[in-house]
């Protein structure tokens, strides 16, 4: 299950939001037909996708 917080900017988490952000790096990642694993080439793809995003966004 996937939650999703708005933190404001300033804003501190609780003590259980961070209870639950710990508790979900420890479990395992599920993969499924809605979100299958993704191939080295696929992986390779996404990664330069992110690299030219940031470059935009931090010029």
């Amino acid at each position: 299950m996937t939650r999703t917080y708005i933190i404001e900017n300033g804003q501190k988490p609780t003590t259980e939001q961070l209870l639950e952000i710990e508790d979900a790096k420890k479990s395992p990642i599920v993969f499924d037909d809605d979100c299958p694993e993704l191939s080295p080439a696929m992986m390779k793809a996404f990664k330069s996708i992110v690299v030219q995003r940031n470059r935009r966004k931090n010029a």
